[in-house]
């Protein structure tokens, strides 16, 4: 067994080997992305994205990132392909093969087929003097001076290459269609991803209860309110009915307050009140409510309408809940 030192310098060659691969894939791009990228833009069909061996696997995740960004995309592996999956290619689709070689005897026998049947046939090669390079409109060199394999066998850099320009493609198309955070939230409804993109203030508050005194409101009433509602605050309202927000007390106050007044009976609500509390409405994003706690390090939230009035309190464990953190 290798020593840790040994082990990690393994690890460092294979990060620098890779480095080096995109490196070269960085000076590998040329007029042809961009072809390729308005190929596939103006494209009235989907995106077939197809390879074999490690090259397949690749495949999948390009289709699994276009799909989830925007550009309609179906995995196709190469070798069920000529056993009868070449039916879901259709006349407007556009086909993407990855291969290393571009010579396996599968994209050999693959290739003419796909050609008969799609609109476009775009070429993720690591050999531009390949069969598949020879045979695709549109060729994208992801050539690599040898894998980080030791016996420069194993797809390492030259896979590493595939996704990123897989990547690369599927990021230009992104900003071609202007592809917004709203739009990608359509698409991740679920986990903690898709409810940052989604979840609203408003679905989040409204079962709180809405705990909130006047300024000349006892300090033992203050605190009643507080304990009752369970927020562990309550907002000072300069009058119960229209609910213009003056202040918010919280457990933070009470502390400093028992630290300030030796005799704290006398007090009312607006002598140990915070001035300006941070606020949200209820159209925000949860996660904007989520960051701006964070900043701030508090725990509540006082939600307001639009004119500033008072309508409730989010509390970071309406937040927790929802799984976001």
């Amino acid at each position: 067994m290798k020593s840790v030192e040994e082990l990690k310098n393994i690890a460092y060659q294979v990060i620098e080997d890779e480095k080096k691969a995109l490196d070269q894939l960085h000076d590998n791009i040329d007029d042809s992305f961009a072809n390729a990228v308005k190929t596939i833009f103006s494209s009235k069909g989907r995106v077939i994205v197809t390879g074999i061996g490690k090259s397949a696997n690749i495949a999948s995740k390009i289709v699994s990132t276009f799909n989830s960004t925007g550009t309609p995309a179906i995995f196709l592996h190469a070798a069920d392909a000529i056993h009868g999956d070449l039916g879901m290619v259709q006349t407007d689709d556009v086909v993407i093969c990855l291969s290393k070689s571009g010579n396996t005897p599968e994209i050999k026998v693959l290739v003419p087929l796909l050609k008969n049947l799609c609109s476009s046939l775009i070429a993720i090669v690591g050999n531009t003097g390949s069969f598949l390079a020879d045979h695709a409109d549109i060729v994208l060199n992801s050539y690599v001076e040898r894998e980080a394999c030791p016996n420069n066998l194993a797809p390492t850099t030259s896979t590493t290459a595939q996704l990123v320009m897989g990547d690369a493609l599927a990021v230009a198309l992104m900003e071609c269609r202007n592809f917004s955070a709203e739009d990608f939230a359509r698409y991740h409804p679920g986990g903690a991803l898709g409810k940052k993109l989604y979840l609203h203030v408003d679905d989040l508050y409204r079962e709180n209860e809405r705990p909130m005194v006047t300024p000349d409101t006892s300090l033992r009433d203050t605190i009643l309110e507080m304990t009752s509602k369970c927020l562990g605050c309550t907002v000072v309202v300069d009058n119960k009915t229209d609910k213009n927000i003056l202040g918010i007390i919280c457990d933070g106050d009470l502390r400093r307050m028992m630290r300030k007044y030796d005799n704290p009976d006398l007090l009312k609500a607006a002598d140990i009140m915070t001035r300006n509390p941070k606020t949200i409405l209820p159209a925000d994003y949860a996660v904007k409510a989520l960051n701006i706690m964070r900043s701030n390090a508090i725990t509540q939230l006082v939600v307001t309408d639009d004119n500033g009035c008072f309508l409730g309190i989010l509390h970071i464990h309406d937040i927790l809940r929802e799984g976001i953190i």
